[in-house]
């Protein structure tokens, strides 16, 4: 059931740090800090505009997000902790356009970040049952377990089935790679930006076929933001109004008993992905088709492969095809993770949701001019956690125009920052920050020396 909506919801700001391997050199607090006060800078906002707030992370004790949302201002408004496995950005934002849909709020601001371990996903609870348990028992008892790391089993698996059952070929698994890893080289704030043959990604260590090295996301430190806003408090804004984007549909599904199936395919959510996309397209009004600029989460290759699929972008089992016939890229009929994806971009649990929609945001109003998809008018975001839950949105322009290139200088003289937030990673100054920072009750107790922190990373 889809409960009936009677307001817009726009995406008037976005913010990201850069996503950077995690060595313990940077902490939450400042990630957090640096995604929120660009998130706000670029709404032209004050902290004291913001009527609630939601903290998406997760790694890290309970309240995290009040100790990265006091060091705006202490102004006493609600903040949620959302933890929500990789999907955990995604569900602040739809936990936020819900609550601005339904008359809650007119202004809402999402912060995601993560510090993470390096290496591989692990568990932190281990005198308990583990919540996705029944999935690797499922997997146990289907295909067998390796040494490999337990989501490249997973997702591997389904790589392997859908070369089973459709005739996918390895290449084609490392061909959506090669593709991401190209992408990212034009993404300021991707962790790798490297580019390879489609022979060095196959060549590159094995994980679990058909999975190898470079095919896989890494575990990353990061953060991003998004103000979210109503359509009063974008009206009383009318000169925002060129920059704001619509999110005219959205789900969040979790799974159905097909989870169960044995099908490793099934076993990644593939039906909760394709309800929660046809549920998004259809409440938008539009078709796979339509879409131009997808952003999809490729924790590895083999989900992109699957999601493809499952979003409807190409027929029911010729995703590999699309993939062959450079339909997934620029000159094809939809560019997919033109950020670089997870697999290049990197992957820090909270922010990634949120980092996907600051992509898109950037395409719709056309500042992404070193990545635009030619013709864009539609854009789809997909972010989905094991465990399980996805969300799908649809995002518009607010004039519903095709999205149309806007040069860097610009952008830098609207934004009143001196230069382009989606081609350039750069950071702010202090007078910036404390424009932004409550006027009445912000706390220097509260922040610290985070913000000398952040600064002089600059």
């Amino acid at each position: 059931m889809v409960i009936k909506r009677n307001e817009p919801c726009y995406v008037l700001g976005v913010g990201m740090t850069k996503f950077i391997k995690p060595r313990g050199k940077v902490d939450y607090t400042e990630l957090g800090f640096e995604a929120g006060v660009k998130a706000m800078l670029d709404a032209q906002i004050n902290y004291d505009d913001v009527d609630q707030g939601v903290a998406c992370y997760c790694y890290g004790d309970s309240t995290c997000g009040q100790r990265v949302f006091y060091q705006f201002g202490m102004t006493q408004i609600p903040i949620y902790n959302v933890n929500n496995n990789c999907s955990t950005g995604s569900t602040g934002l739809h936990m936020a356009r819900n609550i601005i849909s339904h008359g809650g709020a007119d202004c809402m601001l999402v912060v995601g970040f993560e510090k993470m371990n390096p290496g591989s996903l692990q568990s932190f609870w281990n005198d308990r049952e583990n919540p996705t348990g029944t999935t690797t028992k499922m997997m146990s008892e289907t295909r067998g377990i390796t040494n490999a790391p337990g989501a490249a089993q997973m997702f591997g698996n389904a790589g392997r089935e859908y070369m089973e059952k459709y005739g996918a070929k390895a290449e084609d698994f490392a061909e959506i790679a090669r593709i991401n890893h190209e992408h990212s080289q034009r993404n300021p704030y991707s962790q790798f930006k490297d580019v390879y043959t489609l022979e060095q990604v196959m060549k590159s260590k094995m994980i679990h076929e058909p999975l190898t090295m470079l095919q896989c996301c890494p575990t990353s430190d990061g953060g991003a933001a998004a103000v979210l806003v109503s359509q009063d408090f974008l009206d009383a804004r009318p000169h925002l109004k060129d920059q704001a984007i619509l999110i005219a549909g959205q789900c969040m599904a979790t799974d159905a008993p097909s989870l169960f199936s044995k099908s490793a395919i099934d076993l990644m959510g593939f039906e909760m992905s394709k309800y929660a996309a046809a549920t998004a397209l259809k409440e938008a009004g539009h078709t796979p088709a339509d879409v131009k600029v997808c952003e999809l989460h490729d924790c590895f290759s083999a989900n992109e492969m699957i999601t493809i699929d499952a979003l409807g972008l190409s027929p029911p089992g010729k995703a590999h095809e699309m993939v062959r016939n450079g339909d997934i890229t620029y000159g094809g009929k939809v560019v997919v993770n033109p950020s670089g994806g997870l697999i290049s971009k990197g992957h820090p649990l909270g922010a990634s949701g949120i980092a996907q929609c600051a992509e898109l945001v950037w395409h719709l109003r056309g500042w992404a001019n070193n990545r635009l998809t030619p013709n864009t008018k539609v854009a789809l975001q997909h972010n989905l956690g094991l465990g399980g839950a996805v969300v799908c949105t649809v995002y518009k322009r607010a004039d519903g125009k095709e999205a149309t290139e806007v040069s860097s200088a610009e952008i830098g003289q609207r934004n009143k920052l001196g230069y382009n937030p989606a081609v350039e990673a750069k950071g702010f100054t202090e007078t910036q920050a404390t424009s932004v920072r409550s006027k009445s009750k912000a706390s220097q107790w509260a922040l610290q020396d985070t913000e000398k922190k952040v600064e002089a990373r600059f």
